[in-house]
This record gives structure tokens, C-alpha cells and sequence, in this order.
């Protein structure tokens, strides 16, 4: 196959196809929502800042599809209100990529305190479990669609325990779903990203001043990252974007319940 067929191949890949994206203001999400829409797909870009207007009216300056929804996904009727306007703007949903999580606080799970534990615990688990909800109907309906969910290799690192527990729940969600819809169309896969560079995020997770043990706490993370990466290195955001989309594609249609590494050898 020669390079000019498979870059045709490559910028039609979504031709046709209805994406949800989730957490797409920034970072990770907005590099999925930018290329998939550059590869033909109309994008429904989700976020709870207004930040993803920018992101959406960017797609659409440069002639492609996209619509922004303000949602919080940390509840049911934000995953609910997300799906309704995809729904109503392209008439299905072929694709969700649900991106929406982080680590919010960086310490060991004895310091903790009990709120916190809960809030990321809705941070990076529940967004994923509601969009799912939300979307499957359409899919078993049309009896066919695809859900990228984005985990994390922090599924074994230090100083995010809760974090790390609701990946796990979205890599055990993840391995249930494809079991129960594979014969129904629906292929359901994720991708755990390892370290990523990206610019410093315009609204941060966390609002608070970071005091000096809690700089020491984060840096450990930093260096275990880095260590446990058999490369040694963060990823960059193009890195786990082509792997997103990829699990998102046709091209990936007889894969599903996988869970993929993308930390440079480091597998979580």
C-alpha cells in the first residue's frame, strides 16, 4: 500500500461517524476531538468549562463538525443532557472517547482526608460510568458503536490510591461491557495512559496552593513514572491520541474487553 493510499485511507477515517468526546477543553480530549474531526468525524465536544467553545469553534474554522455541550459528567443528568445533544445535532452516536478524570491530589492514602477520597473517586470513575449509560441505548438500538474509555497505568504507582481505584473500576467496566455487547455491535476498549507532557492546564484540577510536602509527593509520582517506563520518558499527547483513535476505528473492529498500555513499556 503506498503512503499517498494510506494518508488517503487516514483523513477519511471518521468520514460519516458521530464522536462524543469528554473532557475535550483540554489536553488529551482536545488533541482526540482536533484529529478526529480532521479525519472527517462530526465531534461533540463535552466539558464543564467553557474553555471547549474555543476548542470547538476551532474545529469548525477549519471546516470541520463539531458542536460544544456544557456538562458536568460527575452526574447522571450531565451524561443524560450530553447524550440528547449528540443525539439531536447528528441523529446517532457512533463513537464515545470518554476522557473526563485525573488525579486530583498527589499524597500517600493515609493522608487522605475522607472528602477527598470521595471526589476523586466521582472524578475519574463516575464521568464513565454515566456516559456509558447514556449512550448504550442508541448503540444496542442501531446494534452498533464504540467506546474508547481513557485508564491509566497509575493503576500500580504511588500516591494516588483512589485515583488508581477508580481506574481499575473503569478497566473492570471496560472488560464487562465487551462481554455483555460484543454480539450486539458494540466494541468496548480502553487505553491506559502512561506519563503525558501537555502545556499547564488553563483551569487546574486543583485550585489550592501546593505546599512543600505535597510538591515532594508529586515529584515522587513524577520519578516513578519515569522510572517505571521502560523508555524513561513521558508520552506526549499525539502518543496517546494515535492510540485512541486507533481503538476507535474500524481498523480496530475485531479488537474489544482490551485494555491497552500506552507508557512506553511500563503496563500498569
Amino acid at each position: 500500500m503506498s503512503k499517498e493510499h494510506d494518508n488517503m485511507r487516514t483523513a477519511t477515517r471518521f468520514a460519516g461517524k458521530a464522536m462524543i468526546v469528554t473532557g475535550a477543553a483540554q489536553g488529551i480530549g482536545r488533541g482526540v476531538a482536533q484529529a478526529a474531526a480532521a479525519e472527517g468525524a462530526s465531534v461533540v465536544l463535552v466539558d464543564r468549562s467553557a474553555l471547549v467553545d474555543e476548542v470547538a469553534a476551532q474545529i469548525v474554522a477549519a471546516g470541520g463538525q463539531a458542536i460544544a455541550v456544557h456538562a458536568d459528567l460527575e452526574r447522571y443528568a450531565g451524561a443524560t443532557q450530553m447524550a440528547q445533544a449528540a443525539e439531536a445535532a447528528f441523529g446517532r452516536i457512533d463513537i464515545l472517547v470518554n476522557n473526563v478524570g485525573g488525579t486530583i491530589w498527589a499524597k500517600p492514602f493515609q493522608a487522605y482526608e475522607e472528602d477527598q477520597i470521595e471526589a476523586e473517586i466521582r472524578r475519574s470513575l463516575f464521568p464513565t460510568l454515566w456516559c456509558c449509560r447514556a449512550v448504550l441505548p442508541g448503540m444496542v438500538a442501531r446494534r452498533q458503536g464504540v467506546i474508547v474509555n481513557v485508564s491509566s497505568i497509575a493503576t500500580r504507582s504511588i500516591h494516588r490510591v483512589p485515583y488508581a481505584a477508580a481506574k481499575g473500576g473503569v478497566n473492570a467496566l471496560t472488560a464487562s461491557l465487551a462481554f455483555e455487547h460484543a454480539h450486539e455491535g458494540v466494541r468496548v476498549n480502553a487505553v491506559a495512559t502512561g506519563g503525558t507532557e501537555a502545556p499547564p492546564r488553563r483551569i487546574p484540577r486543583n485550585m489550592a496552593a501546593q505546599s512543600e510536602q505535597e510538591a515532594i509527593w508529586y515529584q515522587a509520582i513524577v520519578d516513578q513514572t519515569r522510572a517505571s517506563s521502560l523508555m524513561h520518558r513521558y508520552g506526549t499527547i499525539d502518543e496517546q491520541v494515535h492510540a485512541i483513535l486507533f481503538l476507535a476505528s474500524d481498523e480496530a473492529s475485531y479488537i474489544t474487553g482490551t485494555v491497552l498500555p500506552v507508557g512506553g513499556g511500563d503496563q500498569g
